[in-house]
């Protein structure tokens, strides 16, 4: 049983799945003739599962036993940073960033979300952007969240994500005027006071920039990584970088770079034209030592998806962009396996007490 671990264990080490694979998630069991694998996996893999499984069969092939296999996805809680409480009913917790506004960073967020669900993983949103909250309108959803006990909310589901804005809570026409400390006592709120369900993954949609939301998400929210979004261009670089250099500056592991609007494709002829240059995402990746995770191209349809309130990910005529953004969202669950564990809330509290 020890070689046919060592065997299993090989294949995820030489197939470059990053970590996240230990020995101590392949269970064995052998009956007669027959060799059960049972494989606990702690990043989203439902693309990769049947090519796995191919790979283990032929692998095992010299036993001469008929094989099952049978995976099973069993997503971590992970590290963050210190002085923070883990969140309940959370494992982990992602923030999608920019360092400017208008590179499409909402729009990323909405599909990473749907993404990492059509995976199997089980995911919610929370729009930090309080001044100008886009994921009401994206997700299609005009309700207000309802209260079973007068203290807490139920998060809104919508398209399989559990989502939580404070466009549910004002009106749509309603400029929110308010000075920092009242906004990051929102967000707090929103956090902390919505009743989320058993989510391996919780994506946050920070504003632009690296002002009081992020500082404070910085400071008191227990985040496990998180993500840039940019575009080529030179502007966007620029304020991208301050953005990875904000998170690195508090300790928050920078998971990757997403590059939107990389090309514009002609619906009529297919020309591509980079409208907002080239290469800018992978070069500020490579300075940072940080993965490009994908990039999206520049595409009509996608805007107008996300306004229907129907993000694209949910519609089935748009298969290349679902691809990419799988893939994105493999290499974001594939990132957060590789942080370490988090052991935090598996001690008991020790209290001393003087009689």
């Amino acid at each position: 049983m020890e070689k046919i671990k060592d065997l299993i264990e090989k294949i995820f080490d030489e197939e470059n799945q990053i970590y996240p694979f230990k020995r101590k998630y392949i269970s064995l069991s052998e009956n007669n003739n027959e060799i059960d694998v049972k494989i606990d996996l702690g990043f989203v893999f439902k693309r990769l599962e049947e090519k796995y499984k191919k790979i283990i069969f032929k692998t095992l092939e010299p036993t001469k036993k008929s094989v099952k296999i049978d995976f099973k996805l069993n997503v971590a809680s992970h590290q963050t940073q210190a002085g923070t409480q883990n969140l309940k009913n959370v494992k982990n917790i992602i923030a999608v960033a920019s360092g400017k506004g208008g590179v499409g960073k909402s729009t990323v967020a909405c599909n990473l979300a749907i993404a990492l669900n059509k995976l199997g993983a089980r995911v919610g949103i929370l729009d930090a952007d309080i001044y100008g909250p886009s994921q009401p309108k994206m997700f299609g959803v005009s309700s207000k969240p309802e209260s079973k006990d007068g203290k807490s909310m139920e998060p809104i589901e919508a398209h399989g994500i559990q989502t939580m804005s404070i466009g549910y809570l004002i009106d749509i026409d309603t400029p929110v005027v308010w000075r920092g400390p009242m906004v990051t006592n929102t967000l707090q709120q929103l956090l902390g006071e919505t009743n989320w369900k058993d989510l391996d993954y919780l994506i946050i949609d920070l504003p632009p920039g690296t002002g009081d939301t992020q500082l404070t998400l910085a400071q008191k929210v227990p985040v496990t990584g998180s993500v840039i979004v940019t575009t080529p261009q030179d502007i966007s670089l620029i304020d991208a970088q301050k953005g990875i250099g904000m998170f690195n500056k508090v300790n928050i592991p920078n998971i990757g770079l997403i590059e939107n609007m990389a090309v514009y494709e002609c619906p009529n002829c297919g020309h591509h034209e980079h409208i907002f240059g080239s290469g800018g995402g992978e070069r500020l990746a490579k300075k940072n030592n940080i993965e490009l995770l994908g990039s999206i191209p520049l595409k009509a349809h996608i805007q107008e998806d996300m306004d229907s309130g129907v993000p694209t990910l949910i519609k089935d005529n748009h298969i290349e962009i679902h691809g990419e953004f799988f893939s994105i969202a493999e290499k974001v669950s594939i990132r957060v396996a590789q942080i370490k564990e988090n052991f935090k809330d598996r001690f008991p509290k020790i209290v001393i007490q003087n009689n």
